[in-house]
């Protein structure tokens, strides 16, 4: 029976003192915040429409990961979908929360992406691209008040993310 003591021990000694300490989370995911001078019926639309655009592997053929989401369920305020990365087949958990502010006329987002495998601690910035894909390609954007808010401490990796590659 390992004990809890070895195991952090060696995961310590396996990514380094310093990957350990600076990194943020211990399991490979990422949560963002965004801000659009949207109603968030629109933010709903554009996400889902590109959710539903992006389904199948034939829009990876020009190399990256945009392809293989599936939508999971969908309301204006909450959309819920999965993430097959195209090369390893690894799967992702996605959500958005969409709440309406400045009297309906602006959109909250609060997104987060997480990997199902349970031994993913790094991710080179997979679980951000799988956020930020949809947001740039639904042109989002270039929404009005668009602003993001994320970090390396709230996404794996997120200062190495790649998303033409991821």
């Amino acid at each position: 029976m390992i004990r809890f003591s070895n195991l952090l021990f060696v995961v310590v000694m396996t990514f380094g003192i310093s990957e350990f300490c600076s990194a943020g989370p211990l399991h490979a995911q990422c949560k963002v915040e965004w801000y659009f001078g949207l109603p968030c019926r629109s933010v709903y639309e554009a996400l889902v429409t590109q959710i539903k655009k992006w389904k199948t592997v034939s829009t990876c053929a020009t190399g990256g990961e945009k392809c293989l989401y599936k939508l999971q369920s969908a309301s204006v305020h909450f959309i819920s979908a999965k993430h097959t990365t195209a090369t390893k087949k690894d799967t992702e958990d996605i959500n958005f929360r969409l709440v309406s502010y400045g009297f309906f006329t602006h959109c909250h987002v609060s997104a987060m992406s997480v990997s199902e495998s349970w031994y993913a601690v790094t991710d080179q910035g997979t679980n951000y691209c799988n956020l930020y894909n949809l947001i740039e390609g639904s042109g989002l954007t270039e929404a009005p008040g668009y602003k993001e808010i994320t970090s390396d401490f709230m996404c794996t990796q997120r200062s190495f993310a790649d998303c033409s590659v991821y």
